[in-house]
């Protein structure tokens, strides 16, 4: 089987399946590991339910409408790329001074509960901090390789999609 013997809605349904899970573990290291997501974490989510709901908006598409949807989830995993990368380079290189986000208790005692929900999804931990590794990979490492091959096939699927217009 190779990349062309399977449909554009395919890829798209395998992309968000596989997103949510990513989601899924991101909650688990979360809620059952413990480990606090920094701000950088919490936008990589964003894109990534971003890059979820357009693949499973294109899985139902044909024709333009599953080319755009394939294009605005490839500019989502784009998004979500450059976040990973970013945050993978202060992972390697990592400031004197950490100013990435608040605690969570320090946002709830010190701000009325209107100006600590918003600051709660600002992320509370360190960015350049690693806490969990496999095979060496960080999770913004990881998360960048995901995003990057999730545009790529958003890329495809957009070519696929207008090559099957045009014949």
């Amino acid at each position: 089987m190779n990349l062309t013997s399977v449909s554009p809605q395919r890829w798209l349904l395998l992309i968000a399946l596989s997103g949510i899970g990513m989601l899924v573990f991101g909650l688990y290291l979360q809620h059952v590991v413990g480990l606090n997501p920094c701000p950088m974490c919490i936008v990589q989510r964003y894109a990534l339910i971003g890059v979820v709901l357009l693949a499973l908006i294109g899985w139902r598409l044909q024709g333009w409408a599953l080319a755009a949807a394939g294009l605005l989830m490839t500019l989502s995993a784009g998004f979500g790329a450059f976040t990973a990368a970013r945050q993978s380079w202060l992972q390697w290189y990592p400031p004197e001074v950490v100013n990435c986000g608040r605690d969570f208790y320090g946002m709830v005692e010190n701000f009325p509960l209107n100006r600590a929900i918003p600051m709660i999804f600002k992320g509370s931990g360190d960015c350049s901090k690693i806490d969990w590794t496999f095979l060496g990979g960080s999770i913004a490492n990881w998360s960048f390789l995901c995003f990057v091959l999730f545009g790529l096939l958003g890329v495809w699927v957009t070519l696929r999609s207008r090559a099957a217009q045009a014949a």
